[in-house]
């Protein structure tokens, strides 16, 4: 259990530190760092830019399924929630790691 303990009024207690998340492109290394550099990779695995929705959003379809992967339009709100949904839907290509 990672964190740090604090002493309060007497008391001690453990207070966790938040784990920044990332996603990490298995067969290069590569830690996602920007929507540019996802989607050449979503390209080459065969997802396709989707413009028919949510103009806050920002998504990928693929022909050969019913999968659409969403994501918020701004990187800075780009959270474990997504990341686990590209790794689902990408599997043995993308992990999610703390920083």
């Amino acid at each position: 259990m990672a964190g740090v303990w604090v002493f309060n009024n007497g008391v001690y207690r453990l207070e966790s530190s938040p784990r920044r998340k990332v996603l990490v492109h298995l067969p290069s290394g590569e830690v996602i760092s920007s929507y540019s550099s996802l989607e050449n990779i979503l390209r080459g695995l065969g997802w396709e830019r989707y413009y028919g929705g949510d103009p806050d959003l920002y998504q990928f379809d693929k022909h050969s399924s019913i999968d659409l992967i969403s994501l918020p339009r701004d990187f800075s709100k780009f959270c474990s929630v997504h990341m686990y949904d590209i790794v689902v839907k990408n599997p043995n290509v993308f992990h999610v790691r703390d920083m």
